[in-house]
C-alpha cells in the first residue's frame, strides 16, 4: 500500500484510537496496541514480520526510559509524603511575597510540580491557597486556582522528571541528554507562565461564581485545615533539603552534558560523565529523598511508597511502550516514505505537526501523558532516518528538543470534561462545569497556543 491510500488508512487508524479510548472507554494501552495491530495487518505488512516490529517497539522504550521514569516518580512522591512540597511552596511565598499572591501561587505550583503529578500538586497546594485568599480579602479564588493549575501544568507536560516529558525525550533520541530537555523546558515555560499569569489576571477582574467565593466561612477554619495539613507529616524539612532531590540530578547531568561537550578525558571526567548519564543522577536524586525520608522519621515507609510510585508508573510506562509499537509500524508501512516524497508540503509544517497531533489526541481523550507518548512513539528518533522526525526535517538534537516542547504544548491544548485534572480544579475550587469550561478550559488554550508560538519563535533562531 502506498501514496494517498496509505495515509487515509493511518489518519483512520488514530480515529479508530481516539473513539477506542475516548468514546468505549477501552484503556489506552489496550487501543494502542490493538490499533498497531489492525494497521500492520492493513497495510499488508509480512505476518511473519509483524509480531517482531512490535516486540521492538515495545521493547525500546523500556530500555531508555524506562528507570528514569520510575525513579523520577520515586523522588516526587517522596517529596509529597515528607512534606517537602509544602516547604518549596513556602519558600516561593517568601521569595514572591503577598503582593502578587497570583503569581506565587503560579510558581508554586511550577516548582513543586516538577517532581509531582499535577493533580497531586493541586491536592497538596490547594490549603495554602485557600489560606491567601482568606487572608488576602480582595484576590478571586477562582483567579487563584487557575493560576495554581496553570503553574502546576506548565511544569508537568514541559519538565522531567515528570513521566510525559521523559517519555517524550526517550522516544525521539534524547534519553541521555535530559539536562538539555530540562533547561528548553525551562526556557519555553517562560512565555507559557506569561500567558497564564495575564489570563489569570484578565479572569481576577470577571464575576465568576464558586461555591468558594459564595461562602461566610472565617479564616479560622481555612487555617486550621492547613495546619492539620502540616501537622499530618510533623516537622517539614528544610529548605536546601526539600530542593536537593530534584536539584542535585539537575546539577549531575548538567556537569556531564558540559564536560561532554568540552571533549574533556581522564578519571575524573570519566566519573563526572557516569554520574551525569540520567539514570545514575536520579539515583542519586532518590538517595537524598530517602535522606528526607530519615530526617521527618519516615524511613519505614519507604518500601510502602515505592511500590505506589511503581503502580503509579505502571500504566505510564506500558502506553508510552505501546506509542512506540505504533511508532514502528507506521515505520515499516512505508509512511515515513510518502511524507518524504511530500517534503516540501511537511516543511511548511515543520515544528506544528507534533503540536496538532498532540493537540488532537488530548482533545479527543483527556490525558496529556497519553497524548505526549503516542505523538512521541508515532514520530520516532530524530537520529533514525525512516523516523516520522527525519519526514519532518526535524533531524538535529536541537530540533528534537523543540519537538519535545511541541509536543507537550499540544498535551495541555485543551483540558475539558474529559480530562480527570479539570474535575480536580474545578471540584478543589468549587466551580460549576460551566465557569470551568470559561476558566480552567481557556486558560489551558492560551497557554498551550501562546507556548507553541514561543517555539515555533524559537526554531527559526535555532534551527535557522
Amino acid at each position: 500500500m502506498t501514496g494517498i491510500s496509505l495515509f487515509v488508512v493511518f489518519a483512520l487508524a488514530i480515529v479508530v484510537m481516539i473513539v477506542a479510548i475516548s468514546k468505549f472507554n477501552i484503556h489506552p494501552f489496550l487501543s494502542l496496541m490493538g490499533t498497531s495491530l489492525l494497521l500492520a495487518i492493513v497495510v499488508q505488512l509480512p505476518l511473519a514480520k509483524i509480531p517482531g516490529i512490535i516486540g521492538a517497539g515495545f521493547s525500546g522504550t523500556f530500555s531508555s526510559i524506562g528507570i528514569v521514569i520510575i525513579l523520577g516518580a520515586l523522588i516526587g512522591l517522596i517529596l509529597e509524603r515528607t512534606g517537602a512540597a509544602i516547604r518549596l511552596a513556602d519558600v516561593v511565598i517568601r521569595c514572591v511575597g503577598e503582593k502578587h499572591p497570583e503569581l506565587a501561587i503560579m510558581l508554586m505550583g511550577w516548582i513543586v510540580s516538577i517532581p509531582v503529578f499535577c493533580d497531586s500538586g493541586f491536592v497538596i497546594l490547594n490549603p495554602i491557597r485557600k489560606a491567601l485568599c482568606k487572608k488576602l480579602q480582595q484576590v478571586s479564588p477562582v483567579a487563584m486556582a487557575v493560576a495554581l493549575s496553570s503553574g502546576l501544568y506548565v511544569a508537568h507536560v514541559f519538565i522531567p522528571p515528570t513521566p510525559g516529558p521523559i517519555a517524550a525525550a526517550g522516544s525521539l533520541g534524547l534519553a541521555d541528554n535530559l539536562a538539555a530537555v530540562i533547561l528548553m523546558g525551562v526556557v519555553v515555560s517562560i512565555p507559557a507562565l506569561l500567558a497564564g499569569y495575564v489570563f489569570v489576571r484578565y479572569i481576577s477582574g470577571q464575576n465568576i461564581p464558586s461555591a468558594e467565593s459564595d461562602t461566610e466561612q472565617g479564616a479560622e477554619e481555612t487555617a486550621k485545615s492547613y495546619d492539620e495539613l502540616v501537622a499530618e507529616y510533623g516537622k517539614l524539612p528544610g529548605a536546601w533539603a526539600s530542593f536537593a532531590p530534584i536539584v542535585m540530578p539537575v546539577v549531575f547531568m548538567a556537569l556531564g552534558s558540559l564536560v561532554s561537550m568540552m571533549k574533556l578525558a581522564g578519571p575524573i571526567a570519566e566519573l563526572l560523565k557516569f554520574l551525569g548519564t540520567p539514570i545514575i543522577a536520579l539515583a542519586i536524586g532518590v538517595l537524598f529523598a530517602v535522606l528526607l525520608l530519615s530526617s521527618t522519621q519516615k524511613l519505614g515507609q519507604f518500601r510502602a511508597i515505592t511500590e505506589e510510585a511503581l503502580k503509579t508508573v505502571g500504566p505510564i510506562l506500558f502506553i508510552t511502550a505501546a506509542g512506540g509499537v505504533l511508532g514502528k509500524v507506521i515505520t515499516a508501512a512505508g509512511f515515513v516514505e510518502f511524507m518524504k516524497e511530500n517534503a516540501a508540503f511537511l516543511a511548511t509544517v515543520g515544528i506544528f505537526f507534533p503540536f496538532i497531533i498532540s493537540a488532537i489526541l488530548k482533545t479527543a481523550q483527556g490525558s496529556s501523558t497519553v497524548a505526549i507518548t503516542t505523538t512521541a512513539g508515532i514520530l520516532g528518533m530524530f537520529s533514525d532516518s525512516a523516523s516520522m522526525m527525519s519526514a519532518l526535517g526535524l533531524n538535529t538534537e536541537m530540533a528534537a528538543l523543540l519537538t519535545v516542547m511541541a509536543i507537550g504544548a499540544g498535551a495541555m491544548t485543551v483540558s475539558h470534561a474529559n480530562d480527570s485534572y479539570f474535575w480536580v480544579v474545578t471540584n478543589f475550587s468549587g466551580m460549576e462545569p460551566q465557569a470551568g469550561y470559561r476558566t480552567q478550559t481557556m486558560m489551558t488554550l492560551v497557554v498551550g497556543v501562546v507556548s507553541m508560538l514561543a517555539i515555533w519563535l524559537l526554531s527559526l533562531i535555532l534551527l535557522g
